[in-house]
């Protein structure tokens, strides 16, 4: 009878063993934490190359997929250094302001110059010579890449004069949508298929 009431004496309560347990995985969660090697993902990616996330992202905000550059990057090892793409044009082929603006700009400034991850720039009150230097020099703390050498003279000198019509609630706003005429089928008739219907 002593034996079985000395073993009683000894059996540590359920609330004990369940609070030793939660001490034993606290501490191994901070030393694993605290003495893990650090990764690189966003930011650190864009702390360790100098470059804003839109840089190598289509969404500024990064993650998701890459732009060219970005590519080229990853593809490379993801070096300290983003790789320069000369020649490589912005908007390749368009002239107009708006149209310029919406492929190279709204994904950051939004479509109707709201701001998304980039700074809203409708009634913002820029000048034409503020918006050209930004535009060429970027602004790396804001997460705005410079342009310089991604538009033709031409295509800065329009993209220059929309934003600076938008900063100053000129501009007309870019539809969310453009009306398509109305489909139709039409059928040439073939030696194959002389009478267009059918399978």
């Amino acid at each position: 009878m002593k034996v079985a009431d000395r073993s009683k004496r000894f059996q540590p309560s359920l609330q004990i063993v369940i609070t030793i347990a939660l001490m034993v995985i606290g501490i191994f969660s901070f030393i694993l934490f605290w003495s893990a090697t650090p990764g690189h993902a966003l930011p650190e990616y864009a702390n360790r190359t100098g470059e804003p996330c839109a840089t190598c992202h289509v969404s500024p905000g990064g993650g998701g997929p890459r732009t060219l550059r970005g590519l080229i990057w990853a593809s490379r090892g993801k070096p300290d250094k983003v790789p320069e793409l000369a020649g490589v044009m912005a908007a390749p082929g368009a002239t107009d302001g708006a149209e310029i603006y919406e492929i190279a700009c709204s994904a950051c400034h939004g479509k109707q110059g709201e701001g998304l991850f980039g700074v809203a720039l409708v009634n913002s009150g820029l000048s034409a010579d503020k918006i050209r230097s930004q535009v060429l020099n970027g602004r790396v703390r804001s997460g705005m890449p410079p342009f310089e050498g991604k538009f033709t003279s031409s295509q800065l000198d329009a993209l220059t004069a929309f934003v600076a019509d938008m900063a100053s609630g000129i501009a007309t706003p870019i539809p969310d949508s453009y009306p398509l005429d109305i489909g139709r089928l039409t059928c040439i008739p073939s030696p194959e298929n002389p009478n267009c219907g059918g399978n």
